[in-house]
């Protein structure tokens, strides 16, 4: 079976998801992957910089069908959820029209979208998140989640606005925040609402610890990956998400 090709659209100061996708997907029993990023520019998680960054997105776009991808994800969560509700289903539209255009059928999903997916795969309304934004950000993506029905019982924001910094946020500060979280009748626990903020290692050990499903943008994205591909949902070590095919239309 060849490697399925997975082309994944970045700011260019995202370092994380490129090395949580492929440690995630490089466990799966049943298929390889291979990875292959283009980007957008972007140092400063703030509302300027996010809408110059999405700006570039075109030309993104035809650079990653160049590598021919069978499946491509729009890896900025905040990006998209800071324009407001129901932008991931506008811009997944958009991109699989253009790269329509040029002859291809990759699936198009966002980091945005399936964090969406995931919670809900998950059969939970009511969350708690942690995050590294800034809290106007914060608030935008809060508003973006119940805008998809969902509940947002508590949450946490780490104002952090420098990209790089995010992605050298240590996992201590994140299990940190998410100990402080109120979780009184919380379905799921996004432990990370950016592909930035590193927590692959931490996703198995905080579900053990507090005791409920716990999910990040990143194994919602690769679970949203999976789902587009046919591919089996079965990735140990990764959470409940992960752990064994859902089979739920989402």
């Amino acid at each position: 079976m060849a490697p399925v090709r997975v082309g994944l659209v970045v700011p260019s100061s995202n370092v994380t998801v490129e090395t949580e996708m492929p440690a995630l997907l490089g466990r799966h029993a049943d298929a390889t992957f291979s990875f292959h990023s283009t980007r957008m520019r972007m140092a400063r998680v703030s509302p300027e910089q996010l809408a110059a960054m999405n700006a570039q997105r075109e030309r993104c776009v035809l650079e990653i069908g160049d590598a021919s991808p069978d499946v491509i994800l729009y890896a900025c969560l905040v990006a998209l959820m800071a324009v407001g509700p129901g932008e991931h289903q506008r811009v997944e539209a958009l991109v699989a029209e253009q790269l329509a255009t040029g002859g291809s059928d990759a699936k198009v999903r966002s980091s945005a979208g399936a964090l969406v997916e995931g919670v809900r795969a998950l059969g939970a309304s009511r969350i708690a998140l942690v995050t590294p934004y800034v809290r106007p950000l914060a608030e935008k993506v809060v508003a973006y989640l119940e805008a998809e029905g969902l509940e947002v019982a508590d949450w946490r924001a780490l104002e952090v606005e420098d990209n790089h910094a995010v992605g050298r946020i240590p996992g201590d500060q994140v299990m940190a925040a998410a100990r402080s979280l109120d979780l009184t009748g919380v379905d799921a626990l996004v432990i990370s609402a950016c592909v930035q903020m590193p927590s692959l290692d931490l996703v198995e050990t905080a579900e053990q610890e507090l005791g409920l499903p716990v999910l990040s943008a990143a194994t919602a994205g690769a679970y949203s990956i999976l789902r587009a591909t046919g591919l089996p949902v079965a990735i140990p070590g990764a959470g409940s998400l992960l752990r064994a095919d859902l089979a739920v239309g989402v």
